[in-house]
């Protein structure tokens, strides 16, 4: 599903992000990315939903080519990507309800489909009570919920999470997680960058370690330790 070839990214300032990675991700895999700040987990997480693209080498996503892709084309291939951000990034003159319809409304899906989706994604994460409040009327949990509704509402093939639990107090964390879970157990493959040591010690996956933009460890049910 996602394959890395040589991929190497070096910043105008000279700093080299990401150091000649060769990685495969199945579908249906949940991954762990870990590393310390600084060690190129950003832009190895960034360059998988084209918003940063390499210097060199071949990020394959679904048999097509991120980093030569036009841009035109970008929007249409994210259609099977969804991204949790840490910060959320919803819109705040928007409902919990719209907020997610957003995602559909940009792809002209039709009124009862937008509906019908948004209303089965909020089921999913426990807010259909909330639709129509507004995120400052929400708690930080409850916001990454909407975000993770948003990304999950058009069914994408691959969700990508940078940091969702590292704004949110250890017990939310954990309900996120479940949420991840239960959206993985349906076939879609889970890629999220993390320093939440508890998290990928309880609930093993594989980890991915980054270190000076190289891959220092590939585990399948490893832990956090770096």
């Amino acid at each position: 599903m996602i394959t890395m070839k040589n991929v190497y990214k070096k910043y105008k300032n000279g700093v080299v992000a990401v150091n000649g990675i060769d990685i495969e991700i199945d579908r249906g895999e949940f991954v762990y990315v870990v590393g310390p700040s600084g060690a190129g987990k950003s832009t190895f997480i960034k360059m998988m939903y084209r918003e940063d693209i390499p210097t060199s080498g071949d990020i394959i996503v679904n048999g097509i080519n991120f980093a030569t892709l036009r841009r035109k084309r970008i929007p249409y291939l994210r259609r099977k990507i969804g991204v949790v951000f840490q910060d959320f990034k919803l819109l705040s003159k928007l409902t919990v309800y719209e907020n997610v319809a957003y995602a559909l409304e940009v792809i002209e899906d039709s009124p009862v489909q937008i509906r019908s989706k948004v209303n089965d994604v909020l089921a999913l994460v426990g807010l259909t009570q909330k639709a129509r409040m507004f995120p400052n009327e929400l708690s930080g949990g409850e916001q990454q919920r909407v975000s993770i509704a948003r990304s999950i509402v058009n069914a994408p093939e691959i969700v990508i999470a940078d940091e969702p639990t590292g704004n949110l107090d250890p017990d939310t964390a954990w309900e996120i997680m479940q949420i991840f879970e239960q959206i993985n157990a349906h076939g879609t493959t889970i890629i999220m960058a993390t320093h939440n040591k508890d998290i990928v010690n309880k609930i093993r996956h594989r980890v991915i370690a980054i270190d000076s933009g190289i891959v220092t460890r590939d585990e399948y049910g490893g832990n956090y330790s770096l």
